[in-house]
């Protein structure tokens, strides 16, 4: 197991235009406020080898910032994000795909591409959510420790998005492969079956939540409702 510590804060550097102070003004606010306060985005995570970690949350909440902050405490050679793949424009998909046909058919599979003329077209000319799933699928095929994944799934039919998460469960569990995923869908929850959720919302401490439904840490009544709400969604049945 490893624990990660993570803290990033954002400071208030712009100028007090007029428009600025106007505003201020209409929420009764006074603008030294602004350069006083940072908006901060912090948690501790233990992880384990092959866990699924889920940051979720609304958007605008920071749930990217923690991704990329954690993404950065893995060290370079370990690691892939699906957002630096890049799609080639002379190969087909099952060529992209290093071993041999079984093998390729089968990453492919599991990000779900199965259809014949999908996987004989080239990465370039898919649609957005086949050039997400490829991607899935390139780092898949990449044998890293870990994948970071942001706005995972969140441009897929949630059909799609549940069997995807499903296949992504198995293939953690089978590879010991450690993924960082993040999106603020929870529909996916049960076929995902994350080890630890992570909580974030606008404002307020983060949650972290790991399947034994213990809270790392605790918010206002509302936040911790909802957090107590997705602990028992991802666990149940």
């Amino acid at each position: 197991m490893a624990t990660y510590n993570i803290s990033k804060s954002f400071n208030w550097n712009g100028q007090v235009t007029d428009k600025v102070a106007q505003v201020c003004r209409m929420f009764g606010l006074m603008a030294d406020r602004l350069a006083e306060r940072a908006v901060k985005h912090e948690c501790q995570l233990d992880i384990n080898d092959g866990n699924i970690v889920y940051i979720t949350g609304p958007s605008g909440a920071g749930k990217s910032v923690l991704l990329k902050e954690l993404e950065k405490s893995v060290p370079a050679p370990d690691r892939v994000n699906l957002a630096q793949i890049k799609l080639p424009r002379d190969k087909t998909l099952v060529d992209c795909i290093d071993g041999d046909l079984i093998t390729s058919l089968r990453t492919l599979s599991i990000a779900g591409l199965s259809d014949c003329f999908c996987i004989l077209n080239q990465p370039a000319n898919l649609s957005d959510g086949q050039k997400y799933r490829f991607r899935l699928a390139m780092a898949l095929a990449a044998k890293k420790k870990f994948i970071f994944a942001d706005e995972f799934c969140s441009n897929l039919d949630r059909t799609t998005a549940a069997v995807i998460s499903y296949n992504i469960h198995k293939f953690a569990r089978r590879t010991g492969t450690t993924f960082i995923l993040a999106s603020s869908h929870d529909d996916i929850l049960l076929d995902l079956s994350p080890d630890v959720i992570v909580v974030k919302e606008l404002s307020g401490p983060t949650q972290v939540i790991y399947k034994n439904l213990k809270l790392k840490t605790y918010a206002e009544p509302g936040v911790k409702r909802q957090a107590k709400y997705l602990a028992c969604r991802f666990t149940a049945g």
